[in-house]
């Protein structure tokens, strides 16, 4: 059985927690955390420590924190015989100090109250070292099927992507629910195309489902939409990306 101290304890850390607990090939022997507060929902399951010096043996640490705060915890495990990993998309594998370092990136967005299956969830490793590759690996695939060997480039730029697939992509829904919320409108009239698109592109690429007056080329549609916005980064954006999606698609209209 594989042992794992997990360093966080926020959403992440929280996701990872509950799914090795449930299991049967790893144990989750320690979380560590900054703040006594924020350990309460670990204590009642597993041994939990605000104190460096007193961090558990095990065969890898997990460190879930911020971006900017992965070098100084990572500082704490020198010595340390396992494998030292962090999880973060946008920060390469030599930002942990440890000699034996790789990286454990779960492809997804998490939320607060909001469980997650990771059973078909990317998984995106990397290591150092090639037994610790093969660890990793069989740590990944404790939680999911779907898991990848990605070096730190990739990584960064498969989390580019998928900071415009998801969070620029969410920010467009929130104008959407400001629009309608500001005519009475129900958010809810949307969620059936947003499905719909959403399930498009599983058996087509995103260029082949565009749609719409960008797409078209539809003058009067787009002026017309122009005048009903009130916001300026809205017609900004607008514009932005109507005069994007056209040229994709100027050689067809």
């Amino acid at each position: 059985m594989l042992s794992v101290v997990i360093l966080g304890t926020g959403n992440l850390a929280m996701h990872l927690f509950r799914a090795f607990s449930k299991s049967t090939g790893v144990q989750v022997v320690q979380v560590v955390g900054r703040n006594p507060e924020s350990l309460h929902s670990f204590s009642a399951h597993v041994a939990t420590t605000t104190d460096h010096t007193s961090i558990k043996d095990a065969n890898v640490y997990i460190i879930a924190v911020k971006d900017d705060a992965i070098t100084e915890v990572s500082h704490h495990l020198n010595g340390k015989k396992g494998v030292v990993v962090h999880t973060s998309g946008a920060v390469g594998m030599d930002a942990l100090e440890p000699e034996n370092r790789g990286v454990f990136y779960p492809l997804q967005t998490f939320t607060k109250g909001k469980d997650i299956d990771l059973e078909k969830v990317p998984i995106c490793i990397e290591a150092n070292e090639g037994q610790s590759l093969i660890l990793l690996r069989s740590l990944a695939h404790t939680l999911s099927q779907n898991v990848h060997e990605v070096n730190s480039e990739q990584r960064k730029k498969l989390h580019l992507a998928a900071v415009f697939v998801n969070n620029f992509t969410n920010y467009l829904y929130g104008i959407g629910e400001e629009i309608c919320m500001k005519e009475g409108l129900s958010f809810d009239l949307l969620k059936p195309l947003i499905q719909e698109t959403a399930e498009k592109i599983q058996s087509m690429s995103p260029k082949e489902a565009q749609t719409g007056p960008a797409r078209r080329n539809d003058q009067k549609s787009m002026q017309d939409h122009l005048k009903l916005l009130d916001n300026d980064k809205h017609i900004a954006l607008y514009n932005l990306m109507s005069e994007a999606i056209k040229q994709v698609y100027e050689e067809k209209l």
